[in-house]
């Protein structure tokens, strides 16, 4: 399985709560963090929702 490295670009200031909890819930907080998940369906959602916010990249 493949894995995506996230990492925050944005601030969540002044955005909408369903987003904030968003980034929370997949271990972002500050900008310039980044963190590596498995690619899955879920995943990519939340990315979908805050994909203004982080940048995304293919890890092998």
């Amino acid at each position: 399985m493949s894995s995506l490295k996230i990492t925050q670009v944005k601030s969540t200031i002044d955005r909408i709560e369903n987003q904030k909890r968003t980034m929370e819930a997949l271990g972002l907080g500050k900008i310039n963090r980044s963190v590596i998940k498995n690619d899955t369906p879920q995943i990519r959602g939340m990315i979908s929702k805050v994909s203004h916010l982080v940048k995304v990249e293919e890890v092998k």
